[in-house]
């Protein structure tokens, strides 16, 4: 083989290496070890990019002065925007029937006044918090998701990780193996190109060779007439399709155990409320992720731990366009059969002026690490030391919240 075509083999590898990595690296990805207890828990962190106004999804409908700061936009029960009770003092949206009949179930439940130990109101800098685990935006290179694969307990919990969409997010990258799919997102090769190329690298790159062939068959099995994208498909049933594929391979016995999906557009600043605003029709399509888990799942289900997590809330008050400016406090929500719901968690502020942070956003008393701390620890067997120094630095302050698994 001369220099030339040796550079070529070099050049074609890498790039078939980069065109199929959604799927190549999964060979390499040390595979999950059945648990002692014969529990074989599934864990999927859900981020909402551009915050999620947690006053409207979760209403505090018990608390007189919600319904003068939400204004037109406020959910009541029985009212023009019927909300679903979960209490006598919170009510869910209407377009989360699927949140509801799971709280119902015991197997959903809210942390509501909920955030970040990050104070300031840049979208970019919430979501590097939300995403690396640190107390505060820099430059750091991996995320606490991974840092928790790396830390999982030794000969028994040990995973690999998927990371949904176009790219990997901040939350799984580090140095922990994971690997990343998206739905439909590029042109797949046919069958006859497949084949060819399984052919070629059979015999030059072995190793490759057999990467290939499990790549293929792992892309044809999160696939299915069902999983092909829509001509005009919108941002909620991208959701759904997404979910749907990683519950497709979240299921099998082989598969990963952990993934990571982030959707963006939730920056309500318009328009926000009612039937038909844009944030119902957002929670509809998270609703959606939520059903395509639970019926894709399957009997893992039971073993199963979602949580939803945004970067910081939206302003109590209203602004002139019917929608909500970037704020502070707001909700956290987990599902699955794994945890222990029908409960809204909540140390409440209360809604009055005086009470409100900064005089305009929900007041967070709860820090979400320790809400992910508690789900780590107790679904995935991480230790508090690991949780406080490697996952969440600095954070041995945050005690992990007990009691959210069954």
């Amino acid at each position: 083989m001369d220099c030339r075509e040796n550079l070529m083999l070099r050049t074609s590898r890498r790039s078939l290496l980069g065109g199929f990595a959604s799927f190549a690296a999964w060979a390499y990805v040390p595979k999950f070890a059945r648990a002692a207890d014969s529990r074989d828990p599934r864990f999927v962190v859900v981020i909402l990019r551009g915050a999620l106004d947690g006053l409207a999804t979760v209403a505090p409908v018990g608390d007189r002065d919600y319904a003068d700061l939400h204004g037109s936009i406020a959910l009541s029960v029985g009212g023009p925007h019927p909300a679903v009770p979960l209490n006598g003092f919170f009510a869910l949206h209407p377009s989360m029937p699927t949140f509801a009949s799971l709280y119902r179930a015991g197997q959903a439940l809210v942390v509501h006044a909920v955030a970040t130990g990050y104070r300031d109101r840049s979208h970019f800098d919430g979501q590097d918090v939300l995403e690396s685990g640190f107390s505060a935006p820099g430059r750091i290179q991996s995320g606490w998701l991974n840092r928790a694969v790396q830390n999982l307990p030794q000969g028994e919990r040990v995973s690999n990780a998927l990371a949904v969409g176009a790219t990997t997010p901040l939350v799984l990258r580090g140095a922990a193996p994971t690997v990343a799919w998206a739905p439909a997102a590029l042109p797949q090769a046919d069958e006859d190109t497949a084949t060819r190329l399984l052919n070629l690298y059979g015999h030059r790159d072995p190793e490759l060779g057999r990467v290939l062939k499990q790549g293929l068959q792992l892309e044809r099995s999160s696939k299915g007439d069902d999983m092909k994208p829509r001509p005009g498909q919108n941002l909620a049933e991208g959701m759904r399709l997404a979910a749907k594929g990683a519950a497709r391979l979240m299921s099998s016995d082989d598969g990963p155990r952990l993934a990571a999906l982030a959707f963006d557009g939730w920056d309500t600043h318009a328009n926000e409320g009612g039937p038909v605003g844009r944030l119902a029709f957002l929670l509809g399509g998270l609703d959606g992720v939520l059903e395509e888990f639970r019926n894709g799942l399957g009997e893992r289900w039971r073993d199963t731990a979602i949580v939803v997590v945004t970067e910081f809330g939206r302003t109590a008050l209203i602004n002139g366009t019917d929608g909500t400016d970037h704020g502070t406090g707001t909700v956290a929500l987990l599902a699955g059969g794994a945890i222990r719901g029908g409960r809204v968690i909540a140390d409440w502020p209360g809604l009055k002026q005086a009470g409100l942070y900064e005089g305009r956003d929900l007041n967070p008393t709860t820090d979400l690490r320790g809400v992910l701390k508690g789900v780590l620890h107790d679904h995935l067997g991480l230790g508090e030391r690991s949780l406080a120094e490697t996952v969440f630095p600095d954070s041995g302050l945050v005690k992990p919240i007990a009691g959210l698994i069954a």
